[in-house]
């Protein structure tokens, strides 16, 4: 629905008659649109509601609502009471069809459900009225989950001076689109903002699955995600127009014929008009024209021209050709005809060639004279010019090198001479005005974190983080506090985290961030245990090594690196934060996770061994913990090195051990942090090598079906986290514990596996049944079931 394409009067329901009114308005651009208006400011305990007709759902699940509007100033009306309100509600009611009346539903808050109080950004006064400027005010507002055939839309002034210039109701839907080979139909998106609706989709003619289930994900926003499975060209088909079409290499049109003798003819043809792909061969298939066609017979050829042999002579042959790409071969070309010499035909022009013969052979013999006179000549310059060619490469070997103009290079907040100076240079400073704290969601080192909305003028409101710095705060506090948005504010890129703006001229210190909805990754993925697949776990990898490949692009060293300090979003895009170095400057932290080394604080288990011995942090370094970071991601969430203390961590690397696969980890992906975690850090790779690795195991799904194993074909010695012993525990309940499984300790009792004997025996359906549904836990309790069983039939057999 769309009011400003009404015709002729809207006709919406008004209770009270004395409140809103229908006119004839204008819209931002002086366009002649129907609107409704109120101002019955005078009057005290006003309540006037405004209903529009009957709107259908059409399968929605979630609807959005654009009202545009004016609003008198209050304190611009002279006399005006205190009653006198800038704001108004929206509110809607859903029904199975169309039973309003003129007292039906109630004029009330229940049965309507209240959507929100909808203030305007801009108020107009009688000033404004004399010069006839429009102050518009646009707001966006949706709810949902709507499950009836429809619903109205009410709007409530309880004592406003407003018109209400345009209503627009729309849903959001994904386009159809093609990905991966398939077909994916338009989708509604889901009932709340932050819904995922699968979508599933059927291969493009011509192709077939290759990998199952094959899934798109529809976004609140309507936007396709996270893309699951595939599908490929059948055999004789090529992916082309960016894989929306599978066709095979088209018919070749035409054949010419190069030469031919009394038993074999020479052909030559264009390749294809379309061929789809690299041509690798053709195949051509002849046969005698008197004969039928399955007398034929195939050749092949590398290239377009080819000589058939053994023919008869004066015979005419059938020939038809066709092209071979990768995907197979296309369809032959139509029929075409050629016949051999005769006998006579051959004779013939053996005789007319003959002068030809002998003047050609004269002319070779003096050109092979010449050439020999020729090489020898070069031979004797040769030697002189040899010392000048070494030189000559030399010198366009040193010369070769190039730099790169224009490139962008971190600058540290810390060289300024005045630190508030860094902070205008790389953060925009933001009115405190525009900033609404809603709710308390952690707290940093120096305050409260929050979420929040910011509205900035002439922008959308868009939800966001915000950093606050607590009251009482030193100079030092607010240096250091600020020195984070002075870096963050020098990077521009989707895997990094984006400062929108500080706020320092007006109390409290802020430092306003876009808002990532899923926190940060260990906790996500411990929450979210075994519930990817590989190849969302590979994407969630590229995406912090594209965004640690743009931040050591400009020469900036993270220095604390690890998946609690990567933050994930409603897409699960992964972007690198936390740019803080308070934590190498403060020496008063109590998180264990951080240990002193060399007067600074050091994340021992994410960190190199030669930042730790000799703080040489360089991207290198950030690469080691890199590594780290993919251990944690495809351990969802597991802490490196277990209840290792650090020292042991420490004197483990010294003795060139490392971390052993995750449980379910695909070689390739632990083979990579193997050569992330080399002792000499200039074998390490780049970042940008890790990023090009990661792509290749996205395209190529098959590279990660092998399984990691736990000690084959790996130079260095792995540490191996043993699963403890059952019988030195004393109860069911400590043995989960043991294995961080202490959140089933009731499902167990409760289920009747209060003793080791029956917990030995479980099976995968058992675990199932006593509520274990993370793949994860499932996995890792059935392992250690596995293991208790093994140590129970030893010692049974110690005992024999």
């Amino acid at each position: 629905m769309d009011s400003t394409t009404a015709t002729a009067e809207l006709g919406w329901t008004v209770h009270p008659v004395s409140g809103w009114e229908e006119v004839s308005g204008y819209d931002e651009n002086m366009n002649t649109i129907r609107t409704y208006q109120v101002c019955n400011v005078f009057e005290s305990s006003q309540n006037n509601w405004l209903r529009t007709k009957y709107i259908r759902r059409r399968g929605a699940h979630r609807i959005h609502v654009e009202m545009k509007f004016s609003v008198r100033d209050c304190s611009s009306i002279p006399n005006v009471p205190g009653s006198c309100k800038e704001t108004f509600n929206l509110y809607y009611y859903e029904s199975e069809f169309d039973g309003a009346t003129k007292s039906f539903p109630s004029w009330m808050e229940n049965p309507w459900a209240k959507v929100d109080t909808i203030a305007a950004d801009e108020s107009f006064s009688q000033v404004d009225l004399g010069g006839r400027v429009m102050k518009i005010n646009t707001e966006i507002r949706s709810f949902g989950p709507v499950s009836k055939n429809g619903f109205y839309l009410a709007f409530q002034d309880y004592g406003g001076c407003m018109s209400l210039i345009a209503v627009r109701v729309f849903y959001r839907k994904c386009l159809r689109v093609i990905q991966n080979g398939a077909i994916f139909q338009e989708t509604l998106s889901g009932a709340e903002s932050t819904s995922l609706v699968a979508a599933r989709g059927t291969c493009i003619p011509n192709a077939e699955e290759v990998d199952v289930p094959i899934k798109l994900y529809c976004n609140g926003d309507g936007e396709w995600l996270v893309p699951i499975g595939r599908c490929m060209c059948k055999s004789g088909y090529e992916s082309v127009e960016n894989g929306t079409v599978c066709r095979a290499p088209s018919a070749i049109s035409i054949m010419h014929q190069v030469s031919r003798m009394v038993d074999s003819i020479t052909l030559s043809w264009s390749q294809p008009d379309q061929p789809n792909g690299v041509i690798l061969d053709y195949e051509l298939q002849y046969y005698e024209k008197d004969l039928s066609e399955f007398n034929a017979t195939a050749v092949k050829s590398f290239t377009n021209t080819v000589t058939v042999p053994n023919l008869k002579a004066g015979t005419i042959y059938v020939f038809q050709v066709r092209a071979r790409t990768v995907a197979g071969y296309g369809r032959y070309s139509g029929k075409m005809y050629f016949q051999t010499m005769t006998e006579a035909e051959y004779q013939t022009s053996i005789q007319e060639k003959l002068p030809l013969i002998i003047g050609s052979s004269a002319a070779g013999l003096v050109f092979l004279i010449a050439l020999v006179v020729i090489i020898l000549v070069c031979n004797r310059r040769h030697g002189f010019e040899r010392n000048d060619s070494e030189y000559t490469d030399k010198l366009q070997h040193y010369t070769s090198g190039h730099i790169t103009p224009g490139m962008k290079i971190y600058i540290d907040p810390f060289t300024y001479e005045d630190p508030n100076e860094a902070v205008r240079e790389f953060a925009k400073e933001i009115d405190i005005s525009c900033v609404k704290i809603e709710q308390v969601i952690g707290a940093g080192e120096f305050g409260e974190v929050c979420s929040g909305h910011l509205k900035l003028p002439g922008k959308r409101e868009s939800f966001v983080a915000i950093k606050t710095l607590k009251s009482g705060y030193t100079e030092k506090q607010r240096r250091d506090f600020l020195s984070e948005a002075s870096i963050m504010g020098q990077f521009d890129h989707p895997n990094v985290i984006r400062l929108e703006g500080v706020v320092t001229k007006s109390p409290p210190v802020m430092i306003v961030t876009e808002f990532m909805e899923n926190g940060s990754l260990d906790s996500f993925l411990r929450q979210n245990d075994g519930q990817f697949t590989v190849i969302q776990l590979v994407g969630m990898l590229r995406g912090i090594a594209a965004g640690m490949k743009y931040l050591a692009d400009m020469n900036y060293v993270h220095r604390d690196l690890a998946a609690r300090n990567i933050l994930v979003n409603s897409n699960l895009v992964c972007k690198v934060s936390d740019f803080g170095l308070s934590r190498f400057l403060e020496d008063d932290t109590s998180d264990p996770t951080y240990t002193s080394a060399l007067g600074g604080k050091i994340p021992i288990r994410w960190t190199a061994p030669e930042a730790i011995q000799y703080r040489k942090f360089t991207s290198a370094s950030d690469v080691w913990s890199y590594g780290i970071v993919m251990w944690e991601v495809t351990s969802y969430g597991e802490r490196p090195y277990w209840d290792m203390t650090n020292q042991d961590v420490i004197n483990a690397i010294e003795q060139d051990y490392r971390l052993p696969p995750p449980m379910d980890c695909p070689s390739a992906l632990h083979q990579l942090m193997l050569d992330c975690w080399q002792k000499d850090r200039n074998h390490r790779p780049k970042f940008g090598q890790i990023v090009n690795t990661l792509d290749k195991m996205i395209r190529n799904p098959n590279s990660l079906k092998a399984m990691a194993p736990l000690s084959s074909g790996i130079n260095l010695p792995l540490l191996d986290r043993t699963i403890p012993d059952y019988s030195t525990f004393n109860t069911v309940d400590e043995w989960l514990e043991a294995i961080k499984m202490g959140q089933y300790k009731e499902n167990f009792a409760s289920n009747g596996f209060s003793s080791f004997a029956l917990v030995s025996q479980m099976t995968m359906e058992d675990i199932l049944r006593v509520g274990v549904t993370l793949a994860g836990h499932q996995k890792k309790i059935l392992n250690s079931v596995q293991v208790m069983r093994t140590q129970m039939s030893q010692i049974q057999s110690v005992e024999v």
